[in-house]
């Protein structure tokens, strides 16, 4: 009797049945498919199996992609040249303790993208209010007010004269009132450059812990060239990101995000240094950290920055890396999460069952 129906089943391509539960075979490559029974309790088991089945096979995946990719980047067989953004040159993922990979690691893992103006020398935010005004009398424009002057800190000059200002849409007239303005700003400024209280010996602590720097501006870059040899620092920055290499400028991240692919670095490594919300706002668009110095604005109006000093040499290199550091919340662990929901079972004359009309007479 026993053998019939074990022949009997395997030729119809079912298992038996075994503790009220019927396993159809479908094929090597799918899972098993349940067939559930009527009984309220025994429909909450197999739930509570399935949910199970596919936490374990959740699990198993996770742990198989995670081998593959520590396979393939020990072998390096992921690792092309020139894709954006660079392999992440710092992590060992062996070392499962934050302050041991930081110490192991060194200072050369992240990168500093420093502004110019109000950050490493001295600025006269009256000086670029001035110039826009000087430039509005000679075109016959309106003397722009306080807000738009506020508004367009931080732009591009071609940027503010045709989406903020309006005052042309013509290339050749915005070019030309651009460079009229710049010639203005610079007479204002007289080519007298110096460095703000603490900038110098911030920089010069981070080339003895060779940490790669580069420089960030709205100026020509003839100009920024003349100005860092006037102050001695020829060579200092790797990178030097200047107007004509970008189209826009802040809040857009445009400049941020350059200079990070001209650093070879992820965004995530590096830290920019400014003194504005627009800054603050144009680094976390591009998922940097952003520190912010307090030189025209007060420290409570910058409190948006990761962190706020007076003066660059407030700062320590274990702030640096603190700041850099991946293992922070904000980026997650990057462990998938698993979650599964145990289902109450449905008892009868349960409180929550719904009462009827009929019931109620």
């Amino acid at each position: 009797m026993v053998e019939s129906i074990a022949a009997a089943t395997s030729l119809l391509g079912h298992r038996p049945i075994c503790g009220g539960f019927c396993f159809k075979y479908v094929s090597a490559k799918t899972r098993p498919l349940l067939l559930l029974s009527s009984s309220p309790s025994l429909r909450s088991r197999s739930r509570f199996v399935v949910k199970s089945q596919a936490t374990e096979l959740t699990k198993k995946e996770a742990f198989k992609s995670r081998e593959g990719d520590l396979r393939r980047s020990v072998s390096g067989l992921d690792r092309k040249p020139m894709l954006w953004p660079p392999e992440n040159r710092a992590d060992n993922s062996s070392l499962h303790n934050p302050l041991l990979r930081q110490e192991r690691m060194g200072c050369g893992w992240l990168s500093a993208i420093f502004e110019w103006e109000g950050v490493l020398i001295e600025d006269n935010p009256e000086l670029e209010k001035q110039a826009w005004l000087v430039l509005s009398q000679e075109e016959g424009k309106s003397p722009p007010p306080a807000f738009i002057l506020s508004r367009i800190e931080g732009m591009k000059t071609e940027q503010a004269i045709t989406e903020v200002l309006c005052w042309s849409r013509d290339t050749s007239q915005v070019k030309r009132m651009a460079n009229r303005k710049e010639e203005i700003y610079q007479g204002f400024q007289g080519g007298i450059y110096r460095f703000r209280p603490g900038s110098e010996e911030f920089v010069n602590v981070l080339l003895n812990q060779k940490i790669p720097m580069a420089l960030v501006s709205t100026r020509p870059r003839e100009v920024l060239e003349t100005a860092i040899g006037s102050i001695g620092i020829e060579g200092v920055f790797t990178v030097i990101v200047a107007a004509e290499d970008v189209h826009r400028g802040k809040p857009d991240p445009e400049m941020f995000m350059y200079a990070a692919q001209l650093l070879s670095f992820i965004p995530d490594r590096c830290i920019v240094f400014g003194n504005s919300n627009q800054t603050v706002e144009a680094a976390h668009d591009a998922r940097m950290k952003c520190v912010a110095v307090a030189s025209k604005h007060p420290v409570y109006e910058l409190a948006a920055a990761d962190m706020v000093v007076r003066r660059l040499d407030e700062l320590t290199i274990v702030d640096l890396k603190n700041l850099a550091d991946l293992e922070s919340p904000e980026f997650g662990s990057g462990e998938p999460e698993l979650e599964m929901e145990m289902e109450a079972e449905d008892e009868p004359g349960s409180s929550t069952s719904i009462a009827t009309l009929d019931d109620f007479w």
